[in-house]
C-alpha cells in the first residue's frame, strides 16, 4: 500500500517551469535512495525529504551510505592508474553488507547501521544505530553509489533521486563567470576543512580523482534515477566566498592542480560577500559551513 503518492507535480517561478509532470509513490517499508556527486548536498536533501514525509505522517530514518565504506587498507583498497587510493570507487563500499541491510529492512527485519570514522579512515567498532522499519516508515539512504548496478539491479523497487550542483553562473551577456564544478569544489573544500580533517590543499589534490570517479562511477548511471534535481544556488558564491577565498589563497604554489586556482580566484572577485548569518538555518548550504538546524 502506498503511504505517499504524488501525481503530475508542477512548480513554476514566473514563466519558468522547474518541475513538470512529476509522479511517484512510496510504499510501506520502502527505501528511498538519494544519489549525487561530492558536494551536491545529498545529506541535507535527505533530511529535508524526511521532514516533509514526517509532516505527512510517514516516519523516516536517514542513513548515510558513507557509513558503509570499508576501512582503508594498502592490501585491499583499490587504486587509481597513478597508484593512489581510489576512494571514489564503489569497490570501497561494503556493497554486500549494504544490499543485505536494504533487503532486511524491506522484509521487516532489524539492522545495525555501521559507523565510519573519516578522520582515521576506518569503520568504528560501535554501530551508529539499530533500525527496523514498522508500518508507515521509510528508510532514506544517501550516498554517491546508490545508482550503481550492484544496488539498482538488486533493489529495483527503491525510489531513486539524483542530485547535483551543475548550473553555471552567467553574466548579463550569457558568458560563464563561475562553473558549477567550481561550486562543488568550493563546497567540498570548505566542508572538509571545517568538519572532516583534510587541509584545503589535500582536498584540491584529490579533486582530479573525485572528478574522474564522477565520470566513471556516477554520471553513467544518473539516468536510472526516478528524479533528477539541481542543487545550485545563485547566491552561494557570495556566501562561501570569504572562507573559500582565504583557503585557496593560503595554498602554496606547489600544491597539485594549483594552476586551476588561477582560474577560480579571479572569478571570486566578481562577487560581493554575503554574510552567512543571512542564510536560513535549514539551508542546504549549511551542510558545508555549519551553523544550521541539522546534525551531520
Amino acid at each position: 500500500m502506498a503511504i505517499l503518492e504524488v501525481k503530475d507535480l508542477k512548480k513554476s517561478f514566473g514563466d519558468s517551469d522547474v518541475l513538470k509532470g512529476i509522479s511517484f509513490s512510496l510504499e510501506e517499508k520502502n527505501v528511498l535512495a538519494i544519489i549525487g556527486s561530492s558536494g551536491s548536498g545529498k545529506t541535507t536533501t535527505a533530511l529535508k525529504i524526511c521532514e516533509v514525509l514526517e509532516r505527512r505522517g510517514v516516519r523516516t530514518h536517514s542513513i548515510s551510505m558513507d557509513n558503509y565504506f570499508k576501512s582503508v587498507s594498502p592490501e585491499t583498497t583499490p587504486r587509481t592508474p597513478e597508484g593512489k587510493y581510489d576512494l571514489e570507487s564503489p569497490l570501497c563500499m561494503d556493497m554486500e553488507l549494504l544490499n543485505e541491510h536494504v533487503s532486511v529492512l524491506s522484509e521487516g527485519g532489524r539492522i545495525l547501521v555501521p559507523r565510519y570514522d573519516f578522520v582515521h579512515q576506518c569503520r568504528d567498532l560501535e554501530p551508529s544505530a539499530s533500525l527496523r522499519l514498522k508500518k508507515n516508515e521509510v528508510a532514506v539512504f544517501e550516498g554517491i553509489h546508490a545508482l550503481n548496478d550492484s544496488i539498482t539491479l538488486v533493489h529495483p523497487e527503491a525510489f531513486k533521486l539524483y542530485i547535483s550542483a551543475r548550473s553555471n553562473i552567467l553574466d548579463d551577456d550569457g558568458a560563464v563567470v563561475f562553473k558549477g564544478t567550481w561550486m562543488r569544489l568550493m563546497r567540498r573544500t570548505v566542508r572538509d576543512y571545517l568538519f572532516r580533517g583534510p587541509a584545503a590543499q589535500e582536498t584540491l589534490a584529490h579533486w582530479a580523482n573525485i572528478r574522474r570517479g564522477e565520470k566513471l562511477y556516477i554520471s553513467p548511471f544518473k539516468d536510472k534515477a526516478n528524479l533528477q534535481f539541481d542543487s545550485s544556488f545563485a547566491y552561494e558564491v557570495p556566501v562561501l566566498n570569504n572562507t573559500a577565498t582565504g583557503l585557496f589563497n593560503a595554498m602554496p604554489s606547489d600544491t597539485p592542480r594549483y594552476s586551476e586556482l588561477q582560474s577560480i580566484l579571479p572569478a571570486f572577485e566578481r562577487f560581493e560577500d554575503v554574510s552567512p548569518e543571512l542564510l536560513a538555518k535549514d539551508s542546504l548550504l549549511r551542510e558545508f559551513i555549519g551553523g544550521g538546524k541539522y546534525s551531520y
